[in-house]
């Protein structure tokens, strides 16, 4: 059986202060993330997981090969261990302002430039309702870039999209700076992210 473990942050803290607060990051992190660890772990138990040795993204991506007592479960701690997994990696204390490369000329054909990218991504971020994520996602059928969102801890590779870049509009990931004001938190946001890693992992798919 796969066991799941919450990964080390690749940064302290208080680095991404002060756009994300220490506090949340904390809790996020410790608390909430753990949470998603520890139900993943007791949800493969409970169904035999040792005949599901594949990474959560391989089992997401073909949720009906578990079975359907535990499917619910499954998706749901399973795309929260992962997403917020990526969450972490695709933020960084010194965060540049803009994509480079292969993944600014992609955005640039599907969204005319990165600031009208930046501008339908905070819509679509700030316009779900109740729980769930915005992605910046690789569409290998049609081998493109899309934004899309999902609800709760939902994750992209339930729709067999390849995730690259998420953010959490989960209160818990906000309201402790931010109140009600997620306008605020996804402006802040955009500061840490870490364009870098978000572009390897479209460079190694689009190449």
């Amino acid at each position: 059986m796969v066991h799941y473990e919450l990964p080390r942050l690749p940064y302290e803290y208080d680095e991404l202060e002060p756009f994300i607060d220490v506090e949340t990051m904390k809790i996020h992190h410790q608390k909430h993330h753990q949470a998603y660890v520890d139900g993943l772990n007791k949800s493969l138990g409970e169904i035999g997981g040792t005949s599901h040795p594949q990474y959560i993204s391989s089992i997401l991506s073909d949720l009906k090969s578990i079975p359907e007592s535990g499917r619910n479960a499954i998706n749901f701690f399973g795309g929260g261990f992962e997403n917020h997994r990526l969450f972490w990696e695709t933020m960084t204390p010194n965060g540049d302002e803009k994509p480079a490369g292969e993944l600014e000329d992609s955005i640039d054909v599907y969204f005319d430039d990165f600031e009208n990218f930046k501008k339908i991504f905070s819509e679509k971020a700030i316009s779900i309702q109740g729980s769930g994520w915005c992605w910046l996602v690789f569409n290998a059928t049609y081998h493109k870039i899309e934004i899309i969102t999902t609800k709760n801890q939902d994750s992209p590779w339930t729709v067999q999209k390849y995730p690259l870049l998420g953010l959490d509009v989960w209160e818990h990931a906000y309201y402790l700076k931010y109140q009600n004001k997620r306008p605020d938190y996804v402006k802040a946001w955009w500061n840490v992210v870490n364009w870098d890693y978000v572009g390897n992992r479209f460079t190694d798919l689009a190449s």
